[in-house]
């Protein structure tokens, strides 16, 4: 899959987010910042918790962004300083938008605190667009029984944003955005429409043909411009589909924070170092900037 003709395949990498929780990052790299508004892409998952783990996400920080957060297995329970509290379970669409700011934090149910499970998902950031990087925070839980569903010949594609397939996702967005979860059975074949200027295929659990050549597992392709794609699987096989418009300009992205203007970053770290974000409901902890981030920005950690 190399030219100018063919898709650009971005393998990522794996990433410790604290605890040993290991995910699969394959956006922002050097190839590859964004594919339509997506600046952000982690993969985490299929793994066990076990109860003695320690894989709660601390409350943190956003600006600039929103993040969705999509499960395949397990539950995680969201709060945030909106006073928000949902638990995210397989299937539906869990979308935060940060805007001028919002603090949140994610972690294990309590009703499955001492047992194991399997938490198996993806976690995506999209950048605003300028006009709405400081728009009022809020927070919107799509339910798994709300979200449109195609099945043509023992395909099924969930649209969990955006419009395809002749549906449209009741998710908001604030700019054109696409996200469809596709499962093909053995022998499974699916034709991807022009659905979105720019669109990024990513096979989930195991290797799929992408016009013809393989696209193994845990790997994204962006598309080219203006061409449609065939996807084949020889097996059972997940896959998910991101992209819509492409970005109104450069995006900063500096540990929890998107920003247009790099000084907003610097303004929203020395923020969240004085504790001037609103905290959420219920938490004590919170995830400190890393002094790496703050001398970056010209700051002072303590």
């Amino acid at each position: 899959m190399a030219g100018t003709a063919q898709a650009t395949v971005l393998t990522g990498h794996d990433k410790d987010i604290g605890g040993g929780f290991v995910v699969r990052r394959l956006l922002p790299t050097a190839r590859r910042w964004a594919v339509g508004p997506f600046v952000f892409f982690d993969h985490f998952g299929p793994v066990t918790e076990h109860s003695e783990d320690a894989h709660d996400v601390r409350p943190h920080p956003h600006i600039g962004l929103a993040t969705v957060t999509y499960l395949f297995d397990g539950a995680i329970v969201h709060r945030d300083s909106l006073g928000s509290e949902q638990e995210i379970l397989p299937g539906a669409v869990n979308w935060m938008t940060a805007g001028r700011g919002i603090v949140h934090s994610e972690r294990k149910p309590e009703r499955l605190r001492g047992t194991e499970f399997v938490n198996h998902g993806l976690q995506l950031w999209m950048a605003l667009p300028q006009a709405a990087e400081e728009a009022e925070p809020r927070f919107t839980h799509t339910p798994a029984s709300h979200i449109p569903e195609h099945d043509a010949a023992g395909v099924r594609v969930r649209v969990l944003v955006g419009a395809a397939f002749g549906l449209r996702s009741p998710v908001e967005t604030l700019s054109p955005t696409l996200y469809l979860d596709a499962q093909l059975p053995a022998g499974g074949r699916l034709e991807l429409p022009l659905l979105a200027p720019e669109r990024g295929v990513y096979a989930v659990d195991g290797e799929v043909t992408l016009d013809g050549q393989p696209l193994p597992a845990r790997t994204l392709a962006v598309l080219p411009d203006g061409r449609t794609a065939r996807i084949e699987a020889n097996q059972p096989r997940r896959l998910v589909v991101v992209g819509g418009e492409p970005l109104d300009g450069h995006r900063f992205i500096v540990w929890n924070f998107v920003s247009s203007r790099r000084e907003r970053i610097a303004e929203a770290a020395a923020d969240w170092i004085a504790q001037r974000f609103a905290p959420v409901p219920g938490e004590t902890g919170f995830i400190p900037l890393p002094p790496r981030i703050a001398a970056d920005l010209g700051l002072r950690a303590d």
